[in-house]
């Protein structure tokens, strides 16, 4: 009778043309523009974010890199590093990089964590430490629900994904070769790329940025900010199956 009831509810909204409430999924999100994974752009530009830094050993090595190709990105930064690390946070501002909150104690959606004093803390950091504010939030683990995209928008961010075939997988060490194929084979224009400039041990990520950075200038990519990509453009529908 439940199954019954259920189904005569949903052929009465749509016979009084009602519509159910809309799938929240990538698409949803994309086109209100409360979330960001690429961009539509003819340009060959894309930008590469960094997470869970700073660091003071691999993210001074990922800068020379990049200031050794001409090349810009997006640090997700997290509080407790900052409080570590603070000049290192200066550095990579005073290289023409851009800094992001990533939280304060890099905390997932879902465990009992005050999200919003995450948030603010690492901006209180972040201020303090370089005297600019950020204007882009991500996630960590890229979770996310409605409650979260309400906090960052009401709290003036937005919120910055990746694109899928470019979540490079680096923390969990895949080998250097992986990370750089899973770059080269699927990078396209309006790209956001994720790397992590701290993982706990060793990191194959600086071994893979000193072949996939030569290799993109190469094919005439220019490797720019999130915020500067967000010019090119707006965000890629995803496609509805």
């Amino acid at each position: 009778m439940r199954i019954i009831a259920i189904l005569c509810i949903g052929l009465f909204l749509m016979q009084s043309g009602v519509s159910a409430a809309p799938k929240k999924d990538r698409a949803y999100y994309e086109t209100r523009g409360d979330i960001v994974w690429e961009i539509r752009t003819d340009e060959k530009v894309l930008a590469l974010t960094f997470d869970d830094g700073p660091h003071p050993t691999y993210t001074a090595q990922i800068l020379e890199l990049l200031k050794q190709y001409e090349a810009k990105a997006t640090f997700f930064v997290v509080g407790n590093k900052i409080k570590l690390y603070p000049d290192v946070l200066s550095q990579t501002l005073s290289e023409g990089h851009e800094i992001a909150n990533h939280t304060y104690s890099h905390a997932y959606l879902g465990q009992k964590n005050n999200i919003k004093k995450e948030i603010n803390d690492t901006e209180a950091l972040i201020y303090a430490t370089t005297g600019r504010r950020s204007q882009l939030f991500r996630p960590p683990g890229g979770f996310y629900n409605e409650r979260l995209v309400q906090i960052v928008r009401d709290e003036g961010y937005k919120m910055i994904m990746w694109s899928w075939q470019l979540d490079t997988k680096d923390w969990d060490t895949p080998g250097v070769n992986k990370i750089v194929n899973r770059v080269l084979n699927n990078a396209n224009n309006g790209n956001i790329v994720l790397f992590h400039d701290y993982i706990e041990g060793p990191t194959q990520t600086i071994a893979a940025l000193k072949i996939i950075l030569p290799e993109l200038k190469s094919r005439g990519y220019r490797m720019i900010t999130v915020s500067e990509l967000l010019g090119y453009n707006k965000a890629i529908p995803a496609k509805i199956n």
